[in-house]
């Protein structure tokens, strides 16, 4: 008598597993093309991260460099203002005999505006900032 595992038979509903068909897969062994697949993941992994520091820190340098060449527009915008008022002031060369080579007209209705600070100043839009 043969040496059996169990003593009952399988029933017709319950199937048998059949491992000598199964042979073009196995988890034990490795695929020829499998590190060659690897490599090339990751090496688009390292690509795609450098690429997205790339892209963020020149954004981050872009305005910060933006900021910069704003307090600088500003600033000689100011200095400009201070400079064309001192010349003004210290040439006392206005008057109605010349006001034409300056290009100066007339002018009614007179408003005048206060604005502490900045003689002119452009501002930007901080809405693309960080």
């Amino acid at each position: 008598m043969k040496n059996k595992l169990s003593r009952h038979t399988p029933s017709i509903f319950q199937g048998t597993l059949e491992f000598s068909r199964a042979r073009g897969i196995s988890l034990s062994s490795q695929h020829p093309l499998e590190t060659v697949i690897v490599k090339t993941l990751f090496i688009a992994l390292v690509i795609l991260l450098a690429g997205y520091l790339y892209f963020v820190g020149s954004s981050v340098m872009n305005i910060i460099a933006r900021k910069e060449a704003d307090t600088q527009t500003v600033q000689l915008q100011s200095s400009i203002a201070t400079l064309e008022q001192k010349y003004f002031a210290l040439g006392q060369s206005i008057s109605p005999a010349n006001e034409a080579n300056l290009g100066l007209t007339p002018i009614s209705n007179t408003q005048y505006v206060y604005r502490p600070g900045n003689a002119a100043s452009a501002g930007t839009l901080a809405s693309n900032a960080i």
